[in-house]
């Protein structure tokens, strides 16, 4: 009997990763599983990416390579390479990071064992510096034996509206979920917490247990932006916690929000992103949750924004 071996699209996408793309084209041509279908996607790089990607296509001809005239930014640029795409799963790779070789073989047997409302298999992964040298694992252990982050699998849609753990470069979709959301959010800067929302309202998620990727740290990340003044994937944010509320089923959920709502308010005050901040206030009264310290800082901003 022959097992079916279905397609993996893995979506590399490249800006100004000239220093870090060999390692990671290469981690993802020493795949052990058979079926890849490998899409490259450059979004207007203006180091030596596009060089580096066409040279790699002279030797792999079976690479396919979407060049971008202009910035289209992650779920724009993303949007365009899954469209190309034709694979069963999906993976999206920033071509800083790096695949350890059975990562895909590991992951797709991991959804064979599974029923079909799992969406998302996500797994541990390994940070690394600039110079590929490894850091620590991304779900630590703490000297208790726990874990600083906690992983969770099945219906996690409360857990991920309250606070971040997944370690969005470990993840394998499967393509259904990505067509039911009709992919990425094309107005937001960045992309994963509103596919984590949105897709976890429909889809259960799986942990699996093992260290199959190296996620790369370096300041130039858009995820090192974050936080800071005239921040603008903070206003992303703002929207995807508007979509929570509009997803949101239960008191437990809208808790949730409220807990996430208010770190990201006090995230955005020290910040001074007041226009944000008033946002999320907004927000906060909408939980019926502005009080105390949170209503005194929101009329503080007003009260400041109509002085100066």
């Amino acid at each position: 009997m022959i097992i079916p071996v279905p397609v993996v699209s893995v979506i590399c996408l490249c800006y100004n990763h000239e220093r870090f793309l060999a390692e990671a084209l290469d981690s993802v041509l020493a795949q052990t599983y058979p079926n890849i279908e490998i899409i490259i996607l450059d979004d207007a790089s203006t180091d030596n990416s596009v060089a580096i990607i066409q040279e790699y296509c002279r030797r792999f001809p079976h690479l396919q390579f979407i060049q971008n005239s202009s910035n289209l930014g992650s779920c724009r640029a993303f949007n365009r390479a899954f469209k190309q795409s034709t694979g069963k799963y999906i993976i999206d790779f920033a071509t800083d990071d790096v695949l350890l070789p059975n990562r895909i073989t590991e992951q797709v047997q991991c959804f064979a064992d599974l029923p079909e409302d799992y969406g998302v298999v996500y797994t541990n992964a390994i940070l690394i510096n600039e110079a590929s040298q490894p850091i620590r694992p991304f779900y630590q252990i703490l000297p208790n034996g726990k874990r600083y982050l906690e992983p969770v699998s099945g219906w996690i849609y409360e857990f991920l509206v309250r606070k971040y753990f997944i370690s969005t470069p470990t993840m394998l979709i499967k393509r259904t979920v990505l067509e039911k959301l009709n992919g990425y959010n094309e107005e937001l800067v960045y992309e994963d917490f509103d596919f984590w929302v949105r897709s976890s309202r429909y889809f259960q998620y799986y942990f699996l247990d093992k260290i199959l990727t190296k996620r790369r740290l370096h300041p130039q990340q858009q995820s090192r932006q974050l936080y800071k003044k005239q921040d603008k994937q903070l206003a992303s944010t703002v929207l995807v916690c508007q979509t929570a509320l509009q997803l949101n089923r239960t008191t437990q959920e809208n808790a949730a929000l409220t807990f996430r709502v208010k770190y990201e308010f006090r995230k955005a005050v020290s910040t001074c992103n007041f226009k944000e901040a008033l946002a999320l206030a907004q927000l906060l009264q909408q939980l019926q949750s502005l009080n105390g310290v949170y209503k005194l800082a929101a009329i503080l901003i007003q009260w400041q924004q109509k002085l100066f």
